[in-house]
């Protein structure tokens, strides 16, 4: 019984990357995602979807699209939508949080963080869900500076702002709910960028100072050698230990750890086994940008402010992550090192650096437009099109025999696609239900081209080179009622262009 997961948090930079992991490894999940103001929930998915697949040699099965909030009751989710995660989910992966540091006059991080978590346990409640994989942060620790360990979490600390305190009560909140019977928890360092690509969404923390860095030596003309000279002084020894981790390793672990039963009911710290320090960032912009003139001066100097705008720029714009310059502990991995010791985490070197500055800086920091999802053949209304047309061709037949139906789960990949549940009756479809049920009489993959390509006209090129990703049609009677029946419904009402006779006859020894 192949049940799914509920996600939430999959639009954030973490969520995509576990969205693409999960998916990747054969997981059936489900997104509660909000409706923004220019795109709707499956708009934004397909963004982000399509966006991975231009990377991959295959197209990636879709996620339930479940249109929701994380601050109201149930997440937001309407009654018709609860009931579908009741039948269908048995497990909920918490990711979604609010990076806010200090206290806004929306309630954030609060409202998110403490009230979003609250609302994950009710839905839990209501839909009797009881595993939760809860991504909390490592800097529930607050301002410790000795060795913290998975197991604690509440030492009476003190904390540098609203946000590790919020994730701190959150973290609490489902450790006391008696509801759930197996809580995973993952604690993350402080995540950067992607550790192949430079890639990233969000330029907080390591990336707020790359940027600066930028501003600074591209705002310098360089002398007559070449070299920019960036006169500033760091209120930094610059051998400062940084517990900083790429984000496609934090998703690659907590996917590994998702799909390692033996992993589950236990806390994990996402931290790196090398650190990095303020000296060698320093070192990886100065190189890039052929700069020099960063001084060290250690905590005890006094910084002047009047000597120049580069330097009163670095300091006013840095100010939000002061309190992390002078303190970082060293977090305890032995949960990580016995569950996922084969996955390292890779150093942050002076070659990952400049992949990062290199994406910020095409990225023109978050501020580039990128191309929006190609439109996709609407999958769902032309299923549900085949139903009512089914329905019309044989309205003058008695009702279908129980005892012939048939249930195939079909799994429509890439642009477009979707999971859907096909209810049979010799060649009628009789429903047709989102999520693929747990007892089917059997189950298709295929891209959803594939299945769109004869009743398109005029459509774009199918991309072949995905093609041989593509699982076998068989010639099982279930899948070959289902294209049957697509053909009987809709062929007196589109004529020549529904033609599935190929498909119909395609053996599973052979490729589609």
């Amino acid at each position: 019984m192949k049940k799914y997961t509920l996600l939430t948090g999959s639009t954030g930079l973490l969520g995509r990357y576990l969205l693409r992991d999960l998916l990747l490894a054969g997981k059936r999940i489900a997104v509660v995602v909000r409706t923004s103001q220019r795109q709707t929930v499956q708009q934004r998915i397909e963004d982000i979807l399509q966006f991975w697949e231009k990377d991959l040699p295959s197209f990636l099965s879709r996620p339930i699209y479940l249109s929701g909030n994380i601050t109201e009751d149930f997440l937001g989710l309407d009654e018709k939508s609860r009931q579908w995660v009741s039948e269908f989910c048995d497990t909920i992966i918490h990711s979604a949080a609010s990076l806010t540091f200090l206290e806004e006059p929306d309630g954030e991080p609060w409202k998110t963080n403490v009230g979003g978590t609250r609302n994950v346990l009710q839905l839990c409640r209501d839909t009797n869900i009881r595993k939760l994989h809860y991504v909390s942060t490592a800097y529930v620790c607050g301002m410790r500076e000795d060795r913290v360990y998975e197991s604690e979490l509440d030492r009476g600390q003190a904390f540098r702002n609203d946000y590790e305190k919020s994730k701190l009560q959150a973290e609490q909140l489902i450790r006391d709910d008696d509801h759930i019977d197996e809580l995973t928890v993952y604690r993350p360092a402080v995540i950067a960028g992607d550790s192949q690509s430079g890639y990233t969404n969000t330029y907080h923390g390591l990336f707020l100072y790359l940027k600066i860095m930028c501003i600074l030596a591209r705002n310098t003309q360089p002398g007559s050698d070449g070299v920019r000279r960036t006169e500033v002084q760091l209120h930094l020894t610059g051998d400062e230990q940084r517990n900083v981790i790429p984000v496609d390793w934090a998703a690659a672990v907590i996917t590994h750890l998702f799909c390692t039963p033996e992993a589950h009911g236990h806390t994990f710290h996402l931290a790196p086994r090398v650190r990095m320090t303020p000296r060698q960032m320093i070192e990886a912009g100065c190189s890039y940008f052929n700069s020099t003139g960063v001084e060290f001066i250690g905590h005890a100097e006094e910084l002047d402010l009047s000597d120049g705008d580069l330097q009163r720029h670095a300091y006013e714009n840095s100010t939000l992550y002061r309190d992390y310059e002078y303190s970082d502990p060293e977090f305890d991995t032995t949960n990580l090192e016995r569950f996922a010791g084969h996955l390292p985490c890779p150093p942050i070197d002076e070659a990952m650096f400049h992949r990062f500055m290199k994406y910020g800086e095409e990225d023109n920091w978050g501020k580039r437009r990128l191309p929006m999802a190609r439109k996709s053949f609407d999958v769902a209304k032309f299923l549900q099109r085949a139903v009512a047309l089914s329905q019309t061709t044989f309205h003058d037949q008695t009702s279908p025999d129980q005892q012939s139906r048939q249930i195939l789960g079909l799994d429509l990949t890439g642009p477009g696609g979707g999971q859907w549940t096909i209810t049979l009756n010799s060649e009628r479809i009789i429903a047709v239900e989102p999520g693929i049920a747990a007892t089917l009489t059997s189950e298709i993959t295929l891209p959803v081209e594939l299945l769109a390509a004869p009743v398109q006209v005029g459509s774009q090129k199918f991309p072949t080179d995905k093609l041989k990703s593509a699982k076998p049609i068989s010639t099982l009677y279930a899948e070959r009622l289902f294209f049957a029946a697509l053909k009987r419904s809709m062929g007196d009402q589109e004529g020549d262009k529904i033609n599935y006779i190929p498909l119909l006859h395609q053996d599973r020894s052979q490729p589609v």
